[in-house]
């Protein structure tokens, strides 16, 4: 047995030993369920209320996801100048505005007095442009609109901006004054936006994954080291692919699974594609064809 063989044996073997060794040490407990996740059947979430169907983030798209029949909304959110929640995903209002400024530096009275034409992508996938009077739609309306509605709420505003150290508080004290702490699921690609959220909901709302902590779930999956993940999110909304990473595989759905941690996937516009992640176990679609989702309602 040559030198490099005999060195690459005894690195196996430590490698082995100390697998083991985190193996009986960790053991990850299991998420306890949230009220808002809970469903007999996939939850059909309407992406930036139903993009692909009328302009996001609009009553127009809001009102006609509903109609359609849907669980809830998948939404982005921003605060004004004067500390409104607003639901936008764009730091800036160029693309309804021609380049009024960003979201933070005007008031909810300067956005309703601009003309809100939108950049919309049609059913062809193809931007136009729609010259039309909308209004900007605040979180506070959205809620009390549709109170029977699942909201996923995504905090856009960065925690390093002034509006982002804000958004945390008061996000959690519109919640509370709404009672409607039991049917929103909070997120962000900032871990650190929802762990600012948590400290005043203390565990009382469902939390979305963070980008951290899908990165942190996915690589201790794949490098055999599950056992050592610990989860804080209560779901997780992930892409079908991120890169060349594929997150559909059904040994990560059930792995995610065995942690009481339902997966929905976002950005499906097909039905093809919403069968197929159902199949493999799939908790949840969000997608811009609320009116190809409804198919599914009459499989389930």
């Amino acid at each position: 047995m040559g030198k490099k063989t005999k060195v690459a044996i005894a690195i196996a073997a430590a490698s082995a030993a100390a697998w083991a060794g985190t193996k009986a040490l960790s053991k990850p407990e299991a998420r306890p369920g949230k009220p808002a996740l809970q469903s007999t059947r996939p939850i059909i979430l309407a992406h930036r209320g139903g993009c692909q169907l009328e302009p996001e983030h609009t009553m127009l798209a809001f009102n006609r996801s509903a109609e359609l029949g849907v669980d809830g909304f998948e939404i982005d959110i921003r605060l004004t100048k004067d500390e409104e929640i607003l639901v936008f995903h764009d730091e800036t209002v160029d693309r309804t505005t021609n380049g009024s400024g960003a979201v933070a530096a005007l008031t909810l009275e300067d956005l309703q007095a601009l003309n809100h034409g939108h950049h919309f992508q049609n059913l062809d996938g193809e931007y136009t442009y729609r010259d039309e009077q909308v209004a900007p739609v605040t979180l506070r309306e959205l809620l009390t609109t549709f109170p029977d509605k699942l909201v996923n709420i995504d905090i856009k505003d960065s925690p390093d901006t002034y509006e982002g150290s804000l958004m945390p508080s008061k996000l959690w004290r519109l919640l509370e004054e709404l009672e409607a702490t039991e049917r929103v699921v909070v997120t962000s690609f900032y871990s650190e936006q929802i762990d600012r959220f948590n400290l005043y909901a203390q565990n009382r709302v469902a939390l979305g994954a963070g980008e951290a902590e899908v990165r942190n779930a996915f690589t201790t999956f794949t490098g055999q080291f599950g056992h050592l993940y610990h989860p804080k999110a209560d779901v997780f909304q992930i892409p079908p692919k991120h890169n060349r990473f594929a997150l559909d595989s059904p040994k990560f759905i059930q792995f995610l699974t065995n942690l009481n941690i339902p997966v929905h996937y976002w950005d499906v516009n097909d039905l093809v594609t919403m069968k197929r992640l159902t199949r493999l176990g799939a908790t949840g679609i969000i997608t811009g064809r609320p009116d190809l989702a409804k198919f599914l309602f009459d499989e389930a």
